[in-house]
């Protein structure tokens, strides 16, 4: 099993900016894509970003510019440093995992293991 630890969430005024961490442990951490998705309420939950091993990174048009994903290997962490922010962007932000390699990384299906959440609100 692999366990994630988001932290990171809370309150910003729009505009401002937050910066999600997320801190996997467990068995074998030789992973290859840590990502973010987000589920706003009533939503269903979309990506927002990823990367992979290689430090490539992914992200969904609605953040592009906006927020930036960074990884540190040694620590299994992901990082999201969110700029900018909209009331849109208010979510439940998850961390993701995936194992071995894949194409696509954009899909919830694409992932092993995820963390219980942050929420992130923004007020206008």
């Amino acid at each position: 099993q692999v366990q994630l630890v988001e932290s990171g969430g809370g309150l910003v005024q729009a505009g401002g900016s937050l910066r999600l961490s997320c801190v996997a442990s467990g068995r074998t951490l030789n992973w290859s894509t840590m990502g973010w998705f987000r589920q706003a309420p009533g939503k269903e939950r979309e990506f927002v970003a990823a990367i992979r091993w290689s430090r490539t990174t992914t992200y969904a048009d609605s953040v592009k510019g906006r927020f930036t994903i960074s990884g540190d290997s040694a620590k299994n962490a992901v990082y999201l440093q969110m700029n900018s922010l909209k009331p849109e962007d208010t979510a439940v932000y998850y961390c993701a995992i995936r194992l071995l390699w894949t194409t696509t990384i954009s899909q919830q299906a694409d992932y092993d293991y995820w963390g219980q959440g942050t929420q992130v609100t923004v007020s206008s």
